[in-house]
């Protein structure tokens, strides 16, 4: 007992000398936090009076900024600027009370039309935006012509720069980057596209509000293209065109998810495509309220990409009819894929999810494949759907647009089908309301010579009593 005491005392004594002694080991390497450096942009001269450009102050703020962690703050006031261009490990800090404003002349952008963003992070790592402030495009300045139905923009195509008439600069864009978080921030008024993420490796967007006028077009939301890993949370965006559009021009788009939005749009209020060259796969859109738009739930597949293992669930729909020059007619799920010209593949569509879907609409789901790309393996599951009339716009017609048929004359439905092999429904309810001037007597409108496979369990169909 004596002897195990000695060796017991004699252990405690030697054990701090031993732990201190040099040894060969490899040690272990703690990272400490990176401490951040904050630059005002008023400490390179910015002014902030919304009448002279702030570009170079802000600009030279950014290429101060250290390697590691960098926040460039605005002080409360209006910035003026052309394209800025963002840097890895940097943060543009837009407080509540600061707005940063896009210039509206051509000689504010880069020469490369691809290139116009009020603004712009390229091939960056740890980048992004936030402070409860305004980025503003102050695209009500190019209205050509205002229009209660839709304005006709300015286009810069006489300049050379591109054709056709969406020849107009972005808001904010992150092409090539990694680590890109844009939180606590308005996005308003873009001229074209608002937010524009490509080519881009995890992506969060949270908390992020988006205002476009109601009667431009092409204001776009969120545009997410060829990028992977993208979370989308608590976002609340009110525009003219497309809400939350994932695009796949050259590569494709995996992994994305959006939840807990509020959405208005006189447009589609989640998009795929319509450029759609490569895949979609693994997107949830989860907890989203869709109100007073022209379309819900859309895909638009014309390029040859394939789309598979989408969910879509616990959605509240409302869509409505606007004037058709506006893609959609009020369909609050519209799922479709043809070819965009005689020239264009044709892609497929499978292992969609709809599940615990309520929508309120003055038009049926349109579900549209085509010869070469059927839709396969749908499923409907737990759907509360309402059909009724509340504007004046005339019905009567399906939107196949862009490319394909065009706009087509055919009586509404609860859900046209075609080109489809396997679509499953359980637990669907539909109602409709008793408008005789409207002519829905057709619950189901597909051919079995298309449309094979189908399977109901606990369907429902009634008048909608007001």
């Amino acid at each position: 007992m004596t002897t195990l005491l000695f060796q017991l005392i004699t252990l405690l004594i030697l054990l701090p000398l031993l732990q201190s002694y040099p040894h060969t080991s490899k040690p272990t390497n703690i990272r400490l936090p990176l401490q951040t450096t904050t630059l005002s942009v008023t400490d390179f001269g910015a002014t902030g009076d919304g009448l002279h450009y702030d570009t170079l102050a802000i600009q030279s703020a950014i290429d101060a900024c250290p390697s590691t962690s960098c926040r460039v703050f605005f002080p409360p006031g209006t910035y003026l600027t052309a394209t800025i261009h963002l840097k890895s490990n940097i943060i543009l800090d837009i407080p509540e009370g600061a707005t940063l404003l896009g210039g509206t002349k051509i000689e504010d952008y880069p020469k490369e039309f691809d290139r116009w963003y009020v603004v712009l992070a390229e091939n960056a790592t740890d980048v992004g935006i936030t402070g409860g402030g305004v980025v503003d495009g102050q695209g009500l300045k190019f209205v050509q012509r205002f229009n209660e139905v839709k304005n006709v923009m300015v286009s810069w195509n006489q300049s050379g720069a591109c054709l056709g008439d969406e020849c107009r600069p972005r808001l904010v864009g992150f092409i090539g980057c990694r680590n890109v978080r844009v939180w606590n921030i308005r996005l308003q008024d873009p001229a074209y596209w608002c937010l524009h993420v490509v080519r881009c490796h995890n992506t969060s967007i949270h908390d992020v509000s988006i205002y476009g006028d109601f009667n431009t077009p092409n204001n776009d939301g969120m545009d997410i293209e060829d990028s992977n890993n993208t979370v989308i949370t608590r976002c609340h965006i009110n525009t003219g065109d497309d809400a939350i559009c994932p695009k796949t021009y050259n590569g494709p788009l995996y992994n994305l998810t959006a939840t807990n939005c509020w959405i208005r749009t006189k447009s589609s209020a989640i998009k795929f495509g319509s450029a759609s060259s490569f895949d979609f796969k693994n997107l949830v859109f989860d907890n989203i309220t869709i109100v007073d738009s022209h379309r819900g739930l859309g895909l638009q597949i014309r390029d040859g990409g394939n789309v598979s293992d989408i969910t879509f669930s616990n959605i509240n729909i409302s869509t409505r009819y606007y004037d058709p020059s506006w893609w959609g007619r009020a369909e609050p799920i519209y799922v479709t894929t043809c070819p965009r010209d005689s020239n264009a593949k044709e892609g497929s569509i499978s292992n969609l999810l709809f599940i615990n879907i309520t929508a309120t609409s003055e038009n049926g789901i349109f579900l549209s494949g085509s010869k070469g790309g059927l839709l396969s393996n749908l499923r409907f599951i737990n759907m509360n759907l309402t059909y009724r009339r509340w504007t004046k716009y005339a019905g009567g017609l399906v939107d196949y647009r862009p490319g394909c048929q065009g706009l087509v004359n055919h009586s509404a439905a609860g859900i046209i089908m075609e080109h489809m092999e396997g679509f499953e429904i359980e637990n669907v309810y539909m109602r409709w309301s008793n408008n005789k001037k409207e002519q829905w007597d057709t619950p189901l409108d597909f051919r079995p010579s298309t449309v094979n496979n189908i399977s109901f369990f606990n369907f429902h169909s009634d008048l909608y009593k007001e």
